[in-house]
């Protein structure tokens, strides 16, 4: 099992972002019940076309040294290093549900299949939602790669009651040695957890920070906009990739508490100061009241008429795969500048 290294907690005392039972953020959520319901009833949800499949003319590699960022749907990608292959948020499934005749039905197959996949070392869950948490993709990634899963505070037993194995939980700040040479800190998020009426927040949802003596990486799962981005930069002053979320986040008077705009994943973009972000949570699944292409039409305009001071903001193709330029290290540890 990876060691787990002593984060800012500790692990003494309960942190302060968990009350014994339930899990918080760092700015409390506004609206409850009430103003879900009141979505509910008047919602007027953008179009979804169902999309015809587009299979890309190249599969990933089996490894990579390099650092090459594949999409693969929703908030799945497939990220290669140092010959390490990751898997964030893997679904797979049709539907993200606990059913598989309803809820929401994906308009795009993946752009990778699971039988096209490189050998999977590590995999980062954000949290338990249907969207992220997709429990049949999981126990046949385990059984045929056995990775070693990480993931927030709690997420263990779940795991664990549907025979997936090898997980390493983490709270906020907490760092683990994934490898001998590659470093992975679990980073606050803006958002909410919770798969039935009864468990919400009881599970720790969060980011990722991905680190090695050359690069770093951060995945934010699925977040909205707060005082974690700040936090973030202030602690990986460099970072090679950010994977931002930039759908369901209409209507903004509801889903900004817990989903990123476009807008917001600009300028979270430049906040960070990431070489390069790469854009994540758009047009796979209906979850929201923003259409299957707004957010990147929002997300296109914005770019449009917005300096990004020698940095990138990409937009993948389902399937796309691209290696990500790094910065000159001039000699130095990029994880030395961090800590």
């Amino acid at each position: 099992m990876p060691k787990i290294l002593a984060g800012p907690e500790k692990m003494k005392t309960l942190p302060a972002h968990f009350d014994g039972t339930r899990f918080r953020n760092l700015i409390p959520r506004r609206h409850g019940f009430g103003a879900a319901l009141r979505w509910m009833v008047s919602r007027r949800q953008g179009q979804w076309r169902k999309v015809v499949d587009s299979r890309p003319s190249q599969l990933p590699p089996r490894s990579s040294e390099r650092l090459r960022v594949t999409f693969v749907n929703h908030s799945t990608f497939l990220i290669q290093l140092n010959g390490i292959n990751i898997l964030t948020d893997p679904v797979w499934s049709e539907r993200a549900s606990p059913v598989s005749w309803i809820g929401p039905r994906r308009v795009r197959a993946p752009g990778v299949s699971l039988g096209h996949l490189p050998p999977i070392d590590l995999i980062l869950l954000s949290h338990d939602h249907y969207d992220h948490l997709d429990l049949p993709t999981l126990r046949l990634l385990a059984e045929r790669h056995r990775p070693t899963i990480y993931a927030g505070l709690k997420m263990r037993p779940i795991l664990a009651l549907n025979g997936i194995q090898n997980v390493v939980e983490l709270d906020w700040w907490q760092e683990a040695a994934a490898r001998t040479d590659m470093w992975l800190t679990a980073v606050p998020a803006q958002h909410f957890s919770g798969r039935t009426p009864f468990d919400r927040d009881k599970r720790l949802w969060c980011g990722f920070v991905l680190q090695t003596d050359d690069l770093a990486i951060y995945f934010a799962g699925d977040t909205g906009a707060g005082p974690q981005t700040e936090q973030i930069a202030q602690h990986f002053p460099e970072l090679d990739l950010a994977i931002l979320p930039i759908g369901a986040f209409r209507p903004e008077w509801f889903m900004g508490e817990v989903h990123m705009s476009p807008q917001d994943a600009v300028q979270a973009h430049i906040t960070l100061g990431a070489r390069v972000s790469v854009a994540s949570h758009f047009g796979t699944f209906p979850l929201a009241d923003d259409g299957d292409d707004e957010a990147l039409h929002d997300l296109h305009d914005i770019l449009g008429h917005t300096d990004l001071h020698e940095t990138e903001f990409w937009v993948l193709r389902f399937g796309e795969g691209r290696e990500v330029p790094l910065r000159s290290l001039a000699g130095q540890s990029r994880r030395g500048a961090a800590r």
